[in-house]
């Protein structure tokens, strides 16, 4: 089973291996979202979306169906 950064825990670790859509692959690149990076949930909205996810020592907002499309180790 693929894990996807959506499907992560508040404080879990992982690292970004591939997406799963290209047309929001270079959006997400841009973001931060490279191969081989480190990222770690820090919190959730109340209503679960959207999520706020650590990479390269800052912190992104993104959205579940964003979160999705990342695959993670």
């Amino acid at each position: 089973m693929v894990k996807t950064i959506a499907d992560l825990k508040i404080g879990e670790i992982a690292v970004i291996k591939s997406y799963q859509d290209h047309d929001l692959t270079l959006k997400l690149l841009e973001m931060g979202f490279i191969p081989g990076s480190t990222v770690m949930i820090n919190y959730k909205a109340p209503l679960g979306d959207p999520i706020s996810v650590r990479i390269s020592g800052y912190n992104v907002s993104l959205r579940l169906d964003e979160a999705a499309i990342i695959n993670v180790e």
